[in-house]
């Protein structure tokens, strides 16, 4: 192959390619780009194209953080050394210690031995992109996807619809994702976990307003706002990227029916796939934070999705004490 690497500046070009593509995720979309700009990051659209044609597309994101300053593609959807050595050059024009991956690609042996043999090693903490997901096929009927449902999730569906104090809803209000963050606080407080912030959250919701391809769905009890989830639709597939049910009533099934009727939106909005964005397998890693929710997701069907686990380019003996700091951190968190 003839590999050359060309800046992409047309968003058709770049949308096109990926509505081709069977694997992806928004991490990957032209909006999220236009996110990573608006939280003051510098990017890079790289398409890689093989005698004229476009095979492959990298959204590269410098991020400057405590630990470091390196550069970031989430969710890569192939990797070459014409590729490498283009983010190399880049890295160091921008001053980066490292060049950290997530790839979408299998986890297997071939796929591993890859970025091994290009000189990357295993991150010690995930990119903010998941390396596990959990996806659902959207196109069955909704009857055949409430008989593929588990029994209690599809009977909790049912009770939510019969409650009248449970009322569920959309906004693409603006001003509605500080409603959203609200809700998320306070789950911040009870699980300790770091959020996102405000900012964050209404940057991610306003990159993808425009284009019609984010809705905030809230789920009420007796009148007040109990749940929300922050669901993104692109290239045909629905991401459920954000969510949030306030503790005090996790024995309401408000977030069954709220999920149900995301995917009901999902279906109406020709979407093929619901992405409940990340998975661990709560059989093997019952006290991973991710295990309850994860058990949640499984509840309306569908398989699990592995890919190779975040991969680090080293560029200097700085990165080392990143690795040090995040490998701590990660413990810290019982990741």
């Amino acid at each position: 192959m003839n590999l050359r690497l060309q800046e992409i500046t047309n968003k058709n070009i770049w949308e096109d390619f990926l509505l081709g593509c069977e694997e992806k995720t928004f991490l990957q979309s032209w909006n999220w780009g236009e996110f990573n700009k608006l939280m003051g990051n510098k990017i890079w659209r790289l398409g890689v194209y093989d005698k004229g044609d476009l095979v492959s597309v990298a959204l590269v994101v410098k991020i400057q953080a405590k630990r470091g300053t390196f550069l970031l593609i989430q969710h890569c959807l192939s990797i070459s050394e014409t590729l490498l050595n283009k983010l190399k050059e880049i890295a160091r024009e921008e001053g980066c210690n490292f060049i950290r991956v997530a790839p979408l690609l299998e986890r297997n042996e071939e796929n591993i031995k890859l970025f091994k043999d290009l000189g990357f090693r295993v991150a010690p903490m995930h990119a903010s992109a998941y390396e596990a997901t959990w996806k659902l096929d959207l196109t069955p009927s909704e009857e055949e996807l409430l008989k593929n449902m588990r029994k209690t999730t599809r009977y909790l569906i049912r009770q939510a619809q019969k409650n009248n104090d449970i009322e569920i809803f959309q906004s693409q209000e603006t001003s509605d994702v500080e409603t959203f963050n609200k809700i998320h606080q306070e789950v911040v407080k009870v699980q300790k976990f770091v959020p996102f912030s405000l900012e964050y959250f209404k940057n991610e919701f306003s990159a993808f307003l425009p284009d019609d391809q984010v809705s905030l769905f809230f789920g009420k009890y007796q009148g007040k706002i109990i749940a929300s989830a922050f669901v993104i639709f692109w290239s045909n597939i629905a991401f459920y990227h954000h969510a949030a049910l306030l503790p005090q009533y996790h024995k309401i099934p408000v977030a069954y029916l709220l999920q149900w009727e995301a995917i009901k939106e999902a279906k109406r909005r020709g979407c093929v796939l619901y992405d409940f964005w990340g998975y661990v397998n709560p059989k093997e890693n019952p006290k991973h934070p991710w295990a309850g929710p994860t058990f949640f997701k499984m509840g309306f069907g569908g398989v699990s999705c592995e890919y190779l686990k975040t991969q680090d380019f080293p560029l200097s003996k700085k990165y080392f004490l990143t690795y040090i700091f995040e490998k701590l951190r990660r413990a810290n968190r019982g990741l």
